[in-house]
Order: C-alpha cells, then structure tokens, then sequence
C-alpha cells in the first residue's frame, strides 16, 4: 500500500510542514514538499509544462500512489495558492476513485474547516474519492521545538491514517476487478 502526502504550504518552516514531516517519519509515507526548489512552476495550461521534470516527477508519484494525504495552510478561507497550483496539473488519470484524506492546518479559532471543504471541491473535480474523516490542526497540536505533534494530535492523525488505509484497502479490491 503506497501512500503520499503532499505538503502543500510554501512556508519551508510552517505548521504544515511539521505536520507533512511527522506523519512521513512516522508512517514511512513518501513526502512531495511544494515548498521545495524542484517545486511545479505557476500552471498557464501550456503543453510545454508536461515535459518539465518536475511536473513528470509530480504527476508519477500521484498516479503511482493508491492513497494520497493533502495538507495545507487555510489562507482566506482556502487552500494554499501553491497546493491548488500544483493540484491543476494533475487529472483524472492520476487521481480518479483514489482516496485521498485531507488535512488543514489552521491560526486557531474557527480556521481551517473552509480549506478542507476547498480541497475536498478540488478533489471531487479530480473524480478522486475524499474519505468523510479529515483534520484540522491548530497551532496548540505542535511540539515546535521536536519537529513534531503532541501525542494527542498524534492520535488524532493514527484516527485519519487507519480510515484512509481502510479506503485504501477498498480502492485496490475494486481497480483489480
């Protein structure tokens, strides 16, 4: 069972990319950090972006996966430019009846819940298949000096992990048919 997870914030020291690292380190869940230098470049729908490395390399690792995990900042009640960026070179082909769990990392209150129903509209435009359990992080979930999350986030996450594996479990059932 392949999952990614996809970190979806442009911040190299943000939240979110705590979040991504932890739950790469933990689960043994390969990590694409757009917030990287071989990160996609802005999507203009120009045949001449299929052939960049770094859309080849996304778009493999996407489809190649059976599960996916997508995490991002909530900014003005949405997903992260850079996520939704990345996620429009994507199809389909790479996504369609995948599951996919979501993840926002949110400045506390009521943030957070927007960005999830955003990328889970994205994802639905994907055909790819949002599981119903999802989380939202605020920043009191974070151990900023480990890396890492606290132990109850912990768990919150292995809550995600195991729902997301179980959709995985039925994905892989239903494409050998």
């Amino acid at each position: 069972m392949k999952i990614v997870i996809i970190n979806g914030s442009p911040r190299k020291k943000g939240r979110t990319g705590i979040a991504t690292r932890f739950i790469s380190r933990t689960y043994g869940i390969e990590l694409i950090d757009l917030s990287g230098l071989n990160a996609v470049p802005l999507y203009n729908g120009d045949d001449e972006q299929d052939f960049l490395e770094s859309v080849i390399h996304l778009r493999k690792i996407v489809k190649e996966a059976d599960g996916i995990i997508l995490a991002s900042p909530e900014y003005h009640s949405g997903m992260s430019g850079l996520l939704k960026n990345a996620l429009d070179f994507l199809g389909s082909e790479h996504l369609q009846h995948k599951p996919v769990a979501l993840i926002a990392v949110a400045g506390g209150g009521k943030g957070g819940i927007n960005a999830l129903n955003n990328m889970r509209t994205v994802m639905r435009g994907l055909y790819a298949n949002s599981i119903p359990r999802q989380l939202v992080l605020d920043p009191k979930a974070f151990d900023y000096e480990n890396d890492s999350i606290h132990e109850d986030t912990a768990h919150l996450v292995n809550t995600l992990l195991e729902e997301l594996q179980l959709y995985i479990k039925s994905y892989l059932v239903l494409k050998e048919q």
